[in-house]
């Protein structure tokens, strides 16, 4: 791709070659503290050591795939030409790969060198906030934050070169607790790919899409702050939960999609009774949609990595409709968790 480097500025990249990226990492480029952006069973990576210590994988064929910095570097370009300086980049990574050097084919894992292992992590995904863009709902602070989740599972190494699946997201994220509020408008599913310059377009197609849409999409966010429903209310709609995950396929086709899995609901539950920041409080009846938005938002941390962005578009899509319902709207198919 051409002109990379200007992209990567804020994140103080060069490129090396057309297939490798090096990382400047002198002092005051950490990213600044905040909560990670995602739980799960994932831990922190630097770049560094993401671009500097991880194999990375081929399909049957010896054709290289794309590289996870590689895929942060497309996605960072697009969204510096779009939305400008951008933070450092934070990334979290899960299912490491764990093999070893053919000189050390012999030896037991306990004997292993540093040098004689290799590693690839099957799932990574980042995030980055655009700088400058940061605005208050309900007392919090959002912030307008870009990223992007991989999996190789997904692919098909053990085959000849194929297209490669990515997900690109923009969304508002909550800077107490890094919940991504993630709507249809910001996030792209799915996207295969060949080439690095694909997954630059489709990226920058995404960003260029959103910019128009960024604050009636904040605006849609806000107007959840609005709408406040009882405890009763929110018992009525777990319950339902329980009850959706049970109901034959048939009359699942007239409910809207829900992929919130017990785990999640259970944690929504212990939420709402023990979050600090938008659980209930005492004196007051019930809750906002916004912050039934946060609590399942922050309850689908827990999913793997790959499905963490979907489930957080699930979210935030269940608590609008809620709202909608709540409002009047009697051809809502949310009213049924109501009823």
């Amino acid at each position: 791709m051409e002109n990379i480097e200007n992209a990567i500025v804020p994140i103080n990249w060069k490129v090396a070659d057309e297939n490798t990226v090096e990382i400047d990492d002198r002092p005051g480029n950490e990213p600044a503290e905040h909560p990670n952006f995602i739980e799960s069973n994932t831990a922190a990576i630097s770049l560094e050591e993401l671009a500097t210590k991880s194999i990375v994988p081929t399909f049957s064929d010896n054709t290289l795939t794309i590289a996870h910095q590689n895929f942060i570097a497309c996605v960072a370009k697009a969204a510096f030409e779009v939305f400008g300086d951008i933070t450092p980049i934070e990334c979290r990574v899960s299912h490491p790969i764990i093999g070893r050097v053919p000189t050390a084919l012999h030896k037991k894992a306990s004997e292993l060198t540093e040098e004689e292992k290799t590693i690839f992590y099957q799932r990574m995904a980042f995030v980055s906030h655009v700088q400058g863009l940061t605005r208050e709902i309900s007392g919090q602070s959002i912030h307008l934050a870009i990223g992007g989740v991989r999996a190789y599972n997904e692919d098909k190494l053990y085959s000849r070169k194929s297209p490669e699946k990515f997900k690109v997201f923009v969304g508002w994220q909550v800077r107490v607790c890094s919940n991504l509020c993630l709507t249809c408008d910001g996030y792209s599913g799915t996207v295969e790919c060949m080439t690095e310059a694909d997954l630059y377009q489709k990226a920058y197609q995404l960003f260029t899409q959103f910019k128009p849409q960024q604050e009636d999409n904040l605006r849609l966010l806000e107007k959840l702050t609005t709408t406040r429903f009882s405890e009763e209310v929110f018992c009525k709609i777990i319950g339902r939960f329980r009850l959706y995950q049970a109901l034959p396929t048939n009359e699942l086709k007239a409910l809207p999609e829900v992929i919130l899995g017990d785990q999640a609901v259970n944690a929504a539950v212990r939420g709402y009774v023990a979050n600090p920041n938008f659980g209930r409080n005492p004196g007051e009846d019930g809750i906002s949609c916004w912050s039934l938005a946060q609590i399942l938002t922050e309850a689908v941390k827990s999913s793997y990595i790959d499905r963490w962005l979907e489930r957080n578009q699930n979210a935030v899509d269940f608590a609008i409709g809620i709202q909608d319902a709540l409002n009047g709207n009697t051809e809502s198919p949310y009213r049924w968790f109501l009823n």
